[in-house]
């Protein structure tokens, strides 16, 4: 469905929208897809529609897609699958304490995040931008949390094909908001495909002895994946102004990984988020091209790091209490 539709772009779209560059291609009430060349980079997955359970647990939050290098198919997950729940790159906290309430707004249990509309739309030559305007609800259509979802696209360096930076403004409308869970089911991460080869599945890390069951404030983590035949390397650079004391989910063998960021925002005030993610078509990234990525979006000039690899847990991830969590047999 996603090939074809990929292809079918290509037909549709006006002649000038191949003229080079970056450019966006609407699906109103669907999914927003960015281009750069004529090739779709990414999709934002930005449907709601909760009249139906089926159609409720496939836009019951709004996610973005990456595409490979030809950009015929995702290299994300999306709906459905083990831990449906899981999504391209998403935010989200399965203990969202509002007004001494507590929400699930990970595995989406008696509510949404809502796109309401796009605020800001800017595509040309050197990359585009959007901004989409998301109501996370609580237990009724009211919001609990207000969030400025942006979404910037810049020409990646070598190696890289993509390069995409998500900032998330959260507003606390609900009240007080206390960002807690835990580095599984937290934060703001990436999910591959279902279709990853698990025994290939590696993570990188800045540090000689990494153990990120206990490490904080990683600058980066990177992996790599093995998907159709091929070997994708996702790069993820930490923003300094985020909230520190950040734990790291790096360890899964089917490729979710991120930071789970934590916090209270105070009843009207808001909590910014930033990070960067990068994707290659084979092995990760030189560590010189990691540094400098790391070096222009934090604003820093740190040297290179020493950069370990270590490969995924193959083990099952431990059974979830909560049965919310568990994939769908």
């Amino acid at each position: 469905m996603l090939r074809t539709s990929a292809l079918l772009l290509a037909t549709l779209l006006p002649a000038s929208a191949f003229a080079g560059g970056f450019s966006f291609h609407d699906e109103p009430g669907k999914h927003l897809d960015v281009l750069r060349d004529g090739r779709i980079i990414a999709r934002y997955m930005y449907a709601y529609d909760k009249s139906t359970p089926a159609r409720r647990e496939e836009t019951y939050k709004p996610y973005l897609h990456l595409f490979d290098a030809d950009g015929k198919e995702p290299i994300t997950k999306g709906a459905g699958g083990s831990f449906t729940h899981h999504r391209g790159i998403y935010i989200g906290w399965n203990k969202l304490g509002v007004a001494g309430k507590t929400y699930d707004r990970w595995h989406m249990k008696g509510g949404e995040q809502v796109h309401e509309k796009f605020t800001d739309q800017k595509a040309n030559d050197d990359g585009a931008t959007f901004t989409s305007l998301v109501k996370w609800t609580g237990d009724g259509p009211e919001a609990i949390l207000e969030e400025e979802r942006t979404l910037k696209f810049l020409p990646a360096p070598a190696p890289a094909y993509v390069a995409v930076e998500m900032t998330s403004k959260l507003k606390a409308v609900g009240g007080e908001t206390k960002l807690e869970g835990d580095p599984e089911h937290s934060g703001l991460q990436f999910r591959p495909s279902d279709a990853v080869d698990r025994k290939v599945t590696a993570y990188f890390f800045p540090v000689e002895k990494p153990d990120p069951r206990k490490d904080r404030d990683y600058p980066w983590v990177g992996e790599t994946i093995g998907l159709g035949g091929k070997h994708y390397s996702v790069l993820y650079i930490n923003h300094p102004d985020n909230s520190r004391d950040a734990v790291f989910s790096t360890y899964r063998d089917y490729g979710r990984f991120g930071a789970w960021f934590k916090g209270t925002i105070p009843a009207g005030g808001t909590q910014t988020l930033r990070v960067r993610i990068l994707v290659a078509e084979g092995e990760m990234l030189p560590a010189a091209v990691i540094q400098k990525a790391r070096n222009d979006f934090a604003g820093t000039n740190d040297p290179l790091p020493t950069v370990t690899r270590k490969g995924a847990e193959i083990k099952a991830a431990p059974k979830p209490k909560d049965p919310a969590a568990a994939p769908k047999k």
